[in-house]
């Protein structure tokens, strides 16, 4: 478990995101904003120059798209100012009359939420092409898909229900509304294919996933646990197709690693016995444990983060007549506490895991020459 100083330090993180494929990963802080390559935990670049609660990177250019925290009056909330990192100067600015809750961005297009509101635009024109009027997300819900061809906004779609909106960012509709979960949405996250989403409620006891594509017919739950537990973060694992895992942090310090593979399997085996076939999937795909592997305290109790699936890798083994898949998952998290920590997963034929901390270190007072790969 992370050597993490108590989550009230004064020094806090504000806002933590990863790049489009992974590659890097910014943090915004009350000082200013950091940029790390997520392969070696080198700090890129940092600019100290006052709180920024968004800051999101464009793949691995020197754009980025930062708002202000509003402690300083020159760094409004409601300013999203396009910044070039090379140049170390602002390209465009775009005012709003609230505050900017989240910003997602690809090669063509600029989201920018606000608590009612979702402006869709033209990354090279800065034109305006729709706006959504959704329901009050306080929060800043959303999960965008970068992808071109399943180019996916999510949002809430009702304040007393887990239903979400899909919209299609690139072609401009809405693709179709989900009723997820009962109680009111904690998480989203859509694969980098946009092919697949996740999401958990409030509640946070079980995690479902929808294909996009039949996402009214078809979705996948799984159990996270008993007791009620925020749910901070969800990540895919990175794949073509259908990903391997979905990994989820909460405010319970546990991460919980979900098969997907495993649980599909498992669900057309089920479906050609007698008692399978008595029970709704969602139902049975949820009592069954084999697809759910835990890290206990992998971080500290109650500290908020968040986690991204960096990399999967999958071996087969023959074993007697059968092929079995063993598999070993890299996973990133972020707390807002201020720390950087990897964990290595490797579950083999058995579905027995095993866990390693690879590396850990603090984000906040890391500098720019540090090698940061030692525990």
């Amino acid at each position: 478990m992370a050597k993490e100083s108590c989550s009230s330090s004064s020094t806090r993180i504000l806002c933590a995101s990863f790049n489009q494929d992974n590659s890097g990963f910014c943090i915004g802080t009350k000082e200013g904003f950091k940029i790390f390559d997520s392969q070696t935990g080198r700090l890129c670049f940092e600019r100290a120059i006052g709180g920024f609660s968004i800051v999101e990177m464009l793949f691995s250019t020197s754009l980025l798209s930062i708002v202000g925290a509003g402690e300083q009056p020159s760094l409004s909330p409601r300013r999203l100012c396009l910044f070039n990192t090379i140049t170390g100067t602002a390209l465009r600015e775009l005012n709003f009359l609230t505050s900017i809750l989240a910003v997602r961005v690809n090669k063509k297009r600029l989201v920018v939420l606000l608590q009612d509101k979702t402006y869709i635009y033209d990354l090279n024109s800065l034109a305006i092409l729709d706006t959504i009027d959704t329901v009050l997300n306080t929060k800043g819900l959303c999960a965008f898909s970068p992808n071109m061809d399943g180019c996916y906004l999510a949002l809430p779609a009702s304040t007393t229900k887990g239903s979400v909106l899909v919209y299609n960012v690139m072609e401009l509709n809405t693709h179709c509304e989900i009723d997820a979960h009962r109680s009111p949405l904690a998480a989203i996250v859509l694969s980098s294919n946009g092919m697949y989403m996740a999401t958990a409620s409030e509640q946070g006891t079980i995690v479902r996933v929808h294909l996009v594509s039949q996402a009214t017919e078809q979705s996948y739950s799984f159990r996270r646990g008993t007791y009620p537990s925020t749910i901070y973060s969800l990540s895919f694992g990175p794949s073509l197709q259908l990903p391997d895992i979905l990994v989820a942090t909460s405010s319970s310090g546990s991460m919980h690693v979900f098969s997907l593979a495993s649980l599909i399997n498992q669900r057309s085996k089920r479906s050609s016995t007698l008692l399978g076939s008595m029970f709704p999937d969602t139902v049975n795909d949820a009592l069954e444990p084999s697809h759910h592997h835990v890290l206990h305290n992998a971080v500290p109790t109650g500290v908020k983060s968040y986690t991204m699936v960096r990399s999967v890798e999958k071996s087969s083994e023959e074993l007697s007549t059968s092929q079995i898949s063993t598999l070993r998952a890299s996973i990133s998290i972020i707390t807002y506490s201020g720390y950087f920590l990897e964990y290595s997963l490797g579950i083999n034929h058995l579905n027995e895991p095993s866990w390693t901390l690879e590396r850990e270190f603090n984000l906040l007072t890391v500098l720019k020459e540090d090698v940061t790969n030692a525990k």
